[in-house]
Formats: structure tokens, C-alpha cells, sequence
């Protein structure tokens, strides 16, 4: 699969660069609370000691214009497409190393399902923030990462008890986390909405 730079002309589509923010502290304490498995993922949507840093008021109200923010992280390893979701808000990544994202945008979503085909591939360079817009669907990082992600405040946490009542409603997995899953995954097993068609891409040879 060919993987693009998130500086190509292709990227302006998913997402930007956000040049200003000073990232040194924060990715310092995210290699000391981050885990980082060779064998699975870890997500926390929202960890205090990283929004206890004097930089999460500069993104709080330079990025997100003042909206309540959460920093969390995802880290471990991972070279599989698996899902795509989608939140209402933007959410910002930075790592210290560089790492891949796996994106599709909500427009390639047709009568409930996507082609994975529809799906591009993008590296971030190290110490790089990219933020990745409100209509871009995305999971897990690939590679072997530690990734900050910032998104706005309680998404991911614990859905809101509602009936569906439209297509949309049966995507919801969490709180502001819209999810569509490929049939050969844990996420469908559990019962999450399986909307992906096509192969559950994997980019392990193309990391290498």
C-alpha cells in the first residue's frame, strides 16, 4: 500500500499540520504513563497527568478555540485497518516518533458500507501535530507508537443511553465515537455495526 507523507498535497483532505505548539513536556510524560505492548493497543481517552501540563490550556484555547479538551494517548503496535470512526470535533496526534494513520473520509460511506479500498495511508514524522478534521474516519495509529491524542472533552468514554432511532444511532460505541468495523474483528464480535467491505488492510510488509 503506498504510503504518503502527511506534508503531500493528498493530506488536505483529512486533516493539517498545526505548527506552534511546544510538545517537548508533553511528550515527556507521555513515555513515563504510556505502556507501549508489542503485541496489542492501549487507549486512554483522557489521562490527568497529562492534562495537568501547562500546555493543555494552550490547546484548549488555540486549537480548539476554548472547547473543553481531554489529552489522552494511544500506544502499542499495530499494522491493521480493523475499524474507522469518527467523532464530532477534530482530534490532534503527536508522537515522538513517527507513525501511520489509516484514513477515509465520511463522504466514501455508501448505503451503510465502505470499500476499504477507499482508504489511504499517511505517515507523521516525529514530533510533528496533525489534526485530523471532524469528516475524516480513522482508528488506531500503525507502527509502533505512543501517540498523544487530544479530542474534545468526555469522547470515548461511556456511550449515552439512547434507542436507535436512525442508520447513524447504530454506529454509536461511545460517548461522540461513531464506529463502522470489518466483519473479521473483535470490535464486530462484540457487536459493533460491520459496514467495512473489502480486505481488513494490513501494512506490515509496507512498515518494514
Amino acid at each position: 500500500m503506498k504510503i504518503y507523507d502527511v506534508t503531500d498535497e493528498v493530506f488536505r483532505e483529512y486533516g493539517k499540520i498545526v505548527d506552534g505548539i511546544d510538545s517537548a513536556e508533553l511528550l515527556k510524560k507521555l513515555d513515563e504513563v504510556s505502556p507501549c505492548p508489542d503485541d496489542s493497543t492501549v487507549y486512554v481517552p483522557d489521562d490527568a497527568a497529562l492534562d495537568a501540563l501547562p500546555v493543555h490550556d494552550y490547546l484548549r484555547d488555540h486549537v480548539y478555540g476554548g472547547l473543553p479538551i481531554q489529552i489522552g494517548y494511544c500506544s502499542g503496535t499495530n499494522t491493521l485497518l480493523s475499524c474507522l470512526e469518527y467523532h464530532r470535533g477534530a482530534e490532534l496526534n503527536i508522537a515522538s516518533s513517527s507513525f501511520v494513520l489509516l484514513l477515509a473520509r465520511v463522504q466514501d460511506i455508501k448505503d451503510g458500507k465502505i470499500d476499504s479500498s477507499a482508504v489511504k495511508a499517511f505517515r507523521v514524522p516525529a514530533n510533528t501535530a496533525v489534526l485530523v478534521y471532524e469528516t475524516t474516519l480513522h482508528y488506531a495509529p500503525c507502527g509502533h507508537f505512543k501517540v498523544l491524542v487530544v479530542l474534545p472533552k468526555g469522547t470515548n468514554e461511556t456511550k449515552p443511553a439512547i434507542k436507535a432511532g436512525t442508520w447513524e444511532d447504530s454506529l454509536l460505541w461511545a460517548n461522540n465515537k461513531w464506529l463502522i468495523a470489518h466483519p473479521d474483528t473483535s470490535e464486530a464480535a462484540a457487536g459493533a455495526y460491520v459496514g467495512i467491505t473489502g480486505e481488513n488492510i494490513d501494512i506490515a510488509e509496507d512498515l518494514r
